[in-house]
């Protein structure tokens, strides 16, 4: 779904931002009956406000979104975003004085209160356009809603229409539209072409399992981009029970985040040489399932003993970054929905990370804070390196104790980098419940962290 702002050749409709500690200021200044208007329709500038002030012939003259609390906005983000989609229709021009990153994260998420998917069923637009600032870089904001809206559909797509063939033509028509390669290696090739963990994962699925390989630009430093695409986990033969499969869909969330960040990338000509891989599979159940207590051989060589079916996106994902190092990239970055323990962790909001790059650290915490795109470090802890050596094979895929499941995956994928610099991130890739800009479902988390960071990284 493409972000767009206002025709400018429409009316419009001036918009302002009042907080509440200086609504009393703002209305002091405006004619009485504006005041009798506020005051008849009990707007006091909470969260979440919104009112329309009608002019001499009845049409919208202005309106007010509360802009809270500097508590209440503490507490969230996107701030107008909720009062936006209680607006009538126009198109509006936000008059008030926010500093500049300040608007920028309002703009965003009026785009994003746009969103809408509609694939099923209609839905009702979004009824109030924004007319473009220009005071700000809205194409740059335009890119990154866009690559957020990409990533929402493909996580909301359920698994009969969005499997490995169908997240395959998604980078396809990405690539299509911005000239990057793309080439896939599909079913038994895998195998020939020495990804025997992707191949093992995926095989006993009806759509064939495959590694999609993106590249793109071709001057600047290199960055590889790895996204888990399981477009669908049973847990296998760990079969999970009902209730963990619900959201399975989702699954492929970390593919959904690297392709919509490489939208961002690709439509604001970043200046990196971009390479996108994603295994995409399915988890199924057939009776040439991979089993528990397997022994695996990866792209890498080294040895895998299966102690869960069901910890399989590592497996992957594995192969993928074997193939990513020979490469030599400048930055490995990994996302994925990975583990349930680091939602036990930090929630559905926080995106956690493993980096053991300071510089890394500090420029994408300080992009996380600025954009409203939260993220927690934790650590590539090595004492625990030793949980993930079963004894009989090299890496054991799933430890037992239960103990830091997250940062044994982490440590796990590791192991699969070990000459170039790495960052891991285990995403949920999904809305519990609505919030502003943010409804229920898909959606992406650190992609607008890291493309403001990479921006610092490895372009400067």
């Amino acid at each position: 779904m493409p972000a767009s702002f206002a025709d400018t050749s429409a009316p419009q409709i001036p918009l302002y931002a009042i907080a509440e500690d200086r609504l009393s200021g703002w209305l002091a200044d405006q004619p009485q009956a504006t005041a009798a208007w506020v005051e008849a329709n009990s707007f006091t500038g909470a969260l979440g406000q919104a009112l329309a002030l009608p002019g001499a012939d009845g049409a919208v003259a202005m309106a007010l979104v509360g802009y809270g609390t500097e508590k209440s906005r503490s507490r969230g983000r996107f701030h107008l975003a909720g009062g936006v989609e209680k607006l009538p229709k126009g198109a509006y021009r936000i008059e008030t004085d926010l500093a500049a990153e300040d608007l920028e994260n309002e703009v965003l998420g009026w785009l994003l209160a746009s969103y809408r998917f509609d694939r099923y069923a209609k839905q009702t637009p979004l009824k109030a356009s924004l007319v473009a600032p220009t005071t700000i870089d809205t194409d740059k904001l335009r890119a990154q809603a866009e690559g957020e809206m990409l990533t929402r559909d493909l996580i909301n797509t359920p698994a009969s229409d969005m499997g490995p063939p169908d997240l395959e033509n998604a980078a396809r028509t990405l690539a299509e539209k911005h000239g990057a390669t793309i080439s896939v290696v599909t079913g038994d090739d895998l195998l020939v072409q020495n990804f025997p963990m992707i191949h093992t994962v995926g095989r006993a699925a009806d759509r064939a399992p495959r590694l999609i390989d993106m590249k793109w630009g071709t001057t600047g430093k290199k960055l590889t981009l790895v996204g888990k695409g399981v477009c669908f986990d049973t847990g296998g033969l760990n079969l999970k029970p009902g209730a963990s499969m619900g959201l399975m869909k989702k699954d492929m969330g970390g593919a959904a985040a690297v392709l919509g960040l490489a939208h961002m990338i690709m439509a604001t000509g970043m200046n990196i040489q971009l390479r996108v891989l994603i295994p995409a599979v399915e988890n199924a159940v057939s009776g040439n399932a991979f089993r528990p207590q397997d022994i695996l051989t990866s792209r890498k060589g080294l040895t895998v003993e299966i102690n869960n079916t069901d910890a399989e996106g590592r497996l992957v994902l594995a192969d993928a970054l074997a193939l990513a190092e020979e490469d030599k990239p400048d930055q490995i970055i990994s996302m994925a929905t990975l583990t349930g323990a680091a939602r036990v962790a930090v929630g559905p909001d926080l995106a956690p990370y493993f980096s053991d790059d300071p510089n890394f650290v500090t420029t994408v915490e300080t992009a996380a804070a600025a954009h409203a795109d939260p993220v927690w470090r934790l650590p590539f802890h090595a004492p625990y390196e030793t949980m993930i050596e079963p004894g009989i094979a090299d890496l054991d895929n799933a430890p037992s104790g239960g103990f830091a499941g997250c940062i044994t995956a982490a440590l796990f994928l590791r192991r699969f980098v070990t000459q170039t610099p790495y960052a891991h991130f285990d995403i949920y890739g999904w809305q519990p419940s609505a919030a502003p800009a943010r409804p229920k479902g898909g959606v992406g988390q650190a992609t607008r962290a890291l493309y403001a960071a990479l921006g610092d990284l490895l372009t400067k």
